[in-house]
């Protein structure tokens, strides 16, 4: 069972929530680089981490399953979220440059089914990064925070499960070495610095960031299904001579 929307904000409004907002934000933040004109959608619940790329991205949503619930974002604007199932986002094919997943895969019923839809809304040459608590680390191990429910999983679970939705892993890092205790979140920055080179293996979160797997030849004879969903949200046009600069995750092993 999800983790209700009430719950979830609850946890990011308190001092060890802002810690792995900051965290996990900064890590998402050196993976992208330079996001201006580019459309972005939040999955799961990642408005706390989305939010940051709206002064210059061209389109920054949300979409929240809808065993989670949803919740109006941004606050005291025009709402940009909307609730869905999970096997049938409510966008055109193609439409992301950049997905961010946070809080998606481990409650999901159907990961494959969810990260399939991923792969048709996102654009050729798009990336999306996947958030999961980390199988050996000490949050998965916490009921306290939201990365303590549902299933964690190791990179290379991750990984295998990204493959199998096509869409082929290019890099991955780790985040969230404090403690998931309230009063040490003071004190994250240090963990932070110090966990990524003394414990690396016992981060709190796996970061895997991926790209879509394309084919120019379809086989003949085979059948190739096409999920057409009603467009909420329709590409708007690209500018003529605009490129999407593609960045790895930084300063980080290359999966194999």
């Amino acid at each position: 069972m999800r983790r209700d929307v009430l719950q979830l904000r609850e946890f990011y409004a308190s001092p060890l929530g802002e810690a792995a907002r900051q965290m996990i934000g900064r890590k998402v933040a050196e993976a992208w680089g330079e996001t201006t004109g580019l459309d972005i959608l939040g999955l799961g619940y990642a408005t706390p981490f989305v939010g940051f790329f709206r002064p210059v991205a061209r389109r920054v949503v949300a979409a929240m399953p809808a065993q989670q619930g949803v919740e109006v974002w941004p606050v005291g604007e025009k709402n940009l979220t909307c609730l869905t199932g999970e096997d049938s986002l409510p966008f055109a094919n193609a439409l992301f440059d950049r997905i961010l997943a946070v809080h998606a895969l481990e409650e999901s019923p159907d990961p494959l089914a969810l990260l399939r839809e991923v792969w048709r809304v996102l654009a050729p040459s798009g990336r999306v990064i996947v958030a999961v608590a980390a199988r050996n680390g000490l949050w998965a191990n916490t009921e306290g925070t939201p990365f303590g429910h549902g299933r964690p999983y190791s990179r290379s679970q991750l990984a295998e499960l990204l493959r199998e939705a096509e869409l082929e892993p290019s890099g991955w890092t780790r985040a969230l070495y404090v403690p998931p205790v309230s009063w040490m979140s003071r004190w994250a920055e240090g963990f932070e610095q110090a966990g990524s080179r003394l414990w690396p293996k016992f981060a709190g979160v796996v970061l895997t960031e991926a790209v879509k797997q394309t084919f120019a030849v379809k086989p003949k004879g085979a059948r190739v299904r096409v999920r057409v969903a009603p467009p909420v949200l329709a590409p708007a046009p690209t500018p003529a001579g605009r490129q999407v600069q593609v960045e790895p995750l930084g300063a980080r092993e290359r999966s194999t």
